[in-house]
């Protein structure tokens, strides 16, 4: 049977033919566009940490297991900055272990938060902080040479990084508010992140670590760097710097700079951009943060992460309607609000093009033989390379920017793995879908490493 001779299945044919040709040309231009910022970075110098006021905000709820490694570090690596220590009504030592911490220096404040006012989500234990912080400073402080960092409780800053955050290209510029560094994982080269299971299951561990850091410091970096020619950066939740003058401005329009969403990092940029504040974004430094191996842990964070930029879809209309971001930066961001949505919709695009064939030929395999003889294997195979390589090439570009001593061949491994990687994000999206169904938006913390050892409940809701 001739391809003329099956006029329904002839129809999908060349529609699945063309619409692999449109994939083929747009991933690669694409991915181009997201790839040119990174590799032509070059390292700039530091600025003086010293002409400006630092302070370094570490919320914590039931962080026993880290915060006095955290604090010990913070006050060896930033040792100008002073410490704000937000307790949110934990459950275990963690108060205890700062106040000590506090007692003996001046630099570290704790901030004690109880319920019913704790518990209430990373951005209100951000805002006491904020509250305690203004209470605190002097009324003749020079509020726009005052910088509020934040730092998640097992977060490690690079030496020197308020140099970095510090130079003229970034907060050197008045009308920078917001500044985020690189996230790398902390724990990216441990051999046996699960001592008490096998070699399979350490191997599958070291590779869902690895994952997490080739994702921030390749793609997301490379995402970063190209949002500064749109104006559209974003904050983080780990390493993120925002000028005191910026905060009080958020302050004086909303009665708090922090707002209640999951996602508050996020939010916070996107409060700054719509201000006319501009955010940028620093590779010239890092700060380190633990990994998750276990993947149920991983998928819970991940899902109060998707959920959360759900929760922002709706800043599409009023960043439309703002004269204070660019055309490109509108387009960045709508399709970034979008992502978890999309995700939704491409888990039953995806495997369209390869079922319509699929289908075509169990009805009349003639003709769709006819059609892959005659040239339509090139876009079936250049769909499949293009759907699957644009990932894979993340492998390469991870060891040439990143991890240098690293083999060819293992970054080509770890290219192959990261499509897999980011099939958890569309089980993500089905079950931050599944949360706002049903009504559950309290904020979720994630167990850490140490924590994920000993038995109980993989997160706890608040």
């Amino acid at each position: 049977m001739l391809l003329a001779d099956a006029p329904d299945d002839s129809g999908l044919l060349h529609a699945l033919s063309e619409f692999s040709a449109v994939i083929s040309v747009l991933f690669p231009a694409y991915l181009l566009l997201l790839v040119l910022p990174l590799l032509v970075r070059r390292t700039r110098r530091p600025g003086k940490a010293e002409d400006y006021a630092w302070h370094l905000f570490v919320p914590c709820r039931d962080e026993e297991a880290v915060i006095g490694d955290t604090l010990a570090y913070l006050r060896a690596s930033c040792p100008t900055a002073h410490l704000w220590v937000v307790d949110d009504d934990s459950e275990d030592g963690t108060g205890d272990i700062v106040r000590r911490f506090a007692i003996r220096d001046p630099g570290v404040h704790l901030v004690q938060r109880r319920r019913p006012e704790a518990r209430q989500g990373k951005g209100e234990a951000l805002n006491a902080a904020y509250r305690a912080l203004c209470a605190w400073l002097p009324a003749q402080a020079d509020r726009r040479r005052v910088i509020v960092g934040v730092f998640d409780a097992d977060g490690r800053p690079a030496p020197g990084c308020l140099d970095f955050v510090a130079a003229r290209r970034y907060f050197g510029r008045q009308e920078v508010g917001g500044v985020q560094i690189e996230v790398r994982m902390l724990n990216r080269t441990e051999r046996h992140p699960n001592p008490e299971a096998g070699a399979l299951r350490n191997f599958a561990d070291r590779l869902l670590i690895r994952m997490q850091d080739l994702e921030f410091r390749a793609p997301v970096a490379a995402l970063q760097h190209a949002r500064k020619a749109s104006r559209s950066v974003c904050l983080g939740g780990n390493g993120q710097f925002v000028r005191l003058a910026a905060l009080d401005d958020l302050n004086a329009e909303r009665g708090r700079p922090w707002t209640g969403r999951l996602l508050e990092d996020f939010e916070l940029g996107m409060h700054l951009l719509l201000a006319g504040w501009i955010n940028s974004f620093c590779a010239e430094t890092y700060v380190e943060q633990e990994a998750l191996y276990d993947p149920r842990r991983f998928l819970t964070q991940r899902t109060r992460w998707a959920q959360g930029v759900m929760q922002c879809f709706t800043y599409i209309v009023r960043i439309w309607r703002s004269d204070r971001i660019p055309n490109t930066g509108f387009l960045e961001l709508s399709f970034f609000l979008a992502q978890p949505w999309l995700q939704l919709i491409g888990a039953l695009l995806y495997p369209v093009p390869l079922m319509v064939l699929a289908t075509s030929y169990a009805r009349h395999p003639h003709a769709a033989a006819h059609y892959l003889a005659s040239g339509g294997w090139i876009g079936i195979a250049a769909y499949l390379v293009m759907t699957v390589g644009q990932f894979v090439v993340w492998g390469p570009i991870y060891r040439g920017k990143c991890e240098r001593d690293s083999g060819f061949w293992q970054s080509i491994g770890w290219g192959l793995a990261y499509p897999f990687y980011l099939l958890s994000l569309y089980v993500v999206s089905w079950r931050a879908v599944a949360r706002i169904v049903t009504g559950r938006n309290g904020w979720a913390k994630t167990r850490r490493n140490a924590e994920g050892r000993t038995t109980g409940p993989v997160a706890k809701e608040a």
